[in-house]
């Protein structure tokens, strides 16, 4: 009996130790956001300004993948799909532009959508998420949770994470890995984007033309304990 509890214990801490290596020392994908988007400053256009969606423009897999570099960006980065206009798939729900939490858990959080065929990109909090087809990466996020659990010989760690983005009847479902549980649900109720996410919480979001300046420096995340 003992000598299968201590089996049992010894298979416990080496997936732990697997689970923490692969979230936070295995290799980040590749940086393939347009150096253009990260440069500029998002904070300073009419995100009510929308491009209308009509294939005359690019299309969502002519653009590379955007993604966070390193654990957050350092202000608030220009669109990632300012030049795409491929109509949006069936079943999806425009929900493009910038929003702000007025009701709920989350009240003050503001986030960018852009869409463009099946493609959706979420840009908030100092992280880019884009699922969908493009021109360099796949079709998952494959990004990062933004948070620093900690820094070592002063380099960042903050947790890998990857979901897909999937319309499922005027519903924004992301699914964990691209085939897991559902952990984020975006959708329209009336002139509201309602956000729910994985811990429970519901946040109530409305409609704004220009960035709060308080969102244009994303605030510093996690305990960002430090070794050595």
């Amino acid at each position: 009996m003992t000598k299968w509890l201590v089996r049992i214990l010894l298979s416990v801490v080496v997936l732990f130790l697997a689970t923490f290596w692969q979230l936070f020392f295995s290799a980040r994908p590749p940086l393939t956001t347009d150096p253009a988007a990260l440069a500029g400053d998002g904070s300073t256009i009419d995100h009510c300004d929308l491009r209308e969606l009509d294939g005359s423009g690019k299309m969502a897999a002519d653009i590379p993948k955007g993604n966070t570099p390193g654990c957050s960006y350092s202000h608030f980065p220009l669109p990632i799909l300012a030049e795409c206009t491929e109509p949006l798939v069936r079943g999806a729900a425009d929900i493009r532009g910038l929003w702000i939490g007025v009701e709920g858990d989350h009240i003050g959080h503001a986030e960018r959508v852009e869409q463009c065929g099946r493609r959706t990109v979420v840009t908030s909090s100092g992280l880019i998420h884009d699922a969908g087809p493009n021109s360099t990466l796949g079709e998952t996020t494959n990004d990062t949770q933004g948070a620093v659990l900690f820094t070592l010989r002063g380099k960042e760690y903050c947790a890998r994470t990857s979901a897909s983005m999937i319309w499922n009847d005027g519903v924004l479902d992301f699914r964990a890995f691209g085939w897991g549980p559902v952990v984020v649900r975006r959708y329209l109720d009336g002139e509201q984007l309602v956000w729910e996410y994985a811990d429970g919480s519901v946040t109530r979001m409305d409609r704004i033309c220009t960035l709060p300046e308080s969102e244009k420096i994303p605030a510093l995340r996690g305990p960002r304990l430090s070794f050595f």
